[in-house]
């Protein structure tokens, strides 16, 4: 009898200790951690190891842009977690495909950028009924307004932030036709398009993002939106149509201006002309409705 007990109460001891062994490395993969890949910096942050850092603070963002009031936050200064010397942009990947890339000048202005750090103990709102919060990490600006800061370059449930070329020096395809001048209004738009746009949507393929279409393969939205309608559906997507699972949002005056709303949509319209290099008469042509009768 004790042949048989002992070997199966061993057995029975060693299961328990490799299951909590188990369980506990499960618990500590499913802490959230955030990727840093910048010059030497290649990192995988754990939040705790974030939470302990003594440069966090408690700070507090009147006009949060996710959740439309004051919010208080832990949270990191930037420039306290990543080195933004010698380097011209740096990349947040949002864990949903939106991807901001935001230049330095911006980063080390006058706007404060901070990262905050959703306690595990004291979870954030959810952005929408039955939805996630905007943790566990969240870019932030104490004074937007200083610096002109987008409301797309507040990115949220950032899983890495790595080091970049600025979005044209990236993405060449971006860019207007080489005959146009640079100070034209379609490279003001590309401008526009880079701070407003470029965090959800691709040009000719260019870009990181993958939340919305391509603005310009196969179709670019001045060919298939009546004028009017376009820029209306840029002041107010819902307007014009809206789904249940509708993320784009609104841009209002006060976020694009109507000069800046010409801009962009110059820049839209010369890209129209300018796929991938190709010439207007190159533009893929429409199908045909094989429903349709001779």
């Amino acid at each position: 009898m004790k042949r048989f007990f002992l070997p199966l109460l061993c057995r029975l001891f060693c299961t328990l200790v490799l299951l909590t062994g188990a369980a506990a490395h499960h618990a500590h993969a499913a802490e959230p951690a955030l990727e840093l890949h910048v010059g030497a910096q290649n990192q995988v942050l754990p939040r705790s190891e974030l939470l302990k850092n003594p440069a966090v603070r408690t700070i507090v963002i009147p006009n949060d842009v996710a959740y439309k009031r004051t919010m208080t936050y832990r949270a990191l200064p930037l420039k306290a977690l990543v080195h933004l010397d010698q380097i011209q942009a740096l990349q947040f990947k949002a864990e949903d495909g939106f991807v901001a890339t935001l230049p330095v000048s911006l980063l080390t202005g006058a706007s404060q950028p901070w990262i905050a750090i959703e306690p595990p103990n004291a979870p954030w709102p959810e952005l929408k009924p039955g939805g996630r919060s905007a943790g566990a990490f969240y870019l932030v600006w104490l004074s937007p307004e200083r610096s002109g800061v987008s409301p797309e370059q507040w990115p949220y449930q950032i899983a890495a932030i790595a080091a970049s070329e600025a979005l044209p020096e990236a993405h060449p395809q971006i860019l207007p036709d080489t005959s146009i001048p640079k100070d034209s209004a379609e490279y003001r738009g590309l401008q526009v398009y880079s701070a407003h746009c470029a965090s959800c949507h691709r040009i000719n393929g260019g870009g990181e993002a993958n939340v919305g279409p391509d603005l310009n393969l196969p179709f670019n939205p001045t060919e298939y939106f009546q004028a009017s309608f376009l820029r209306r559906y840029i002041r107010d997507p819902a307007s014009v149509r809206s789904w249940p699972n509708m993320t784009m949002p609104g841009f209002p005056q006060s976020v694009i201006s109507e000069p800046q709303m010409n801009d962009l949509l110059a820049y839209l319209r010369s890209m129209a002309r300018h796929r991938n290099g190709a010439k207007a008469t190159e533009v893929p042509p429409v199908p045909k409705d094989p429903t349709a009768k001779e």
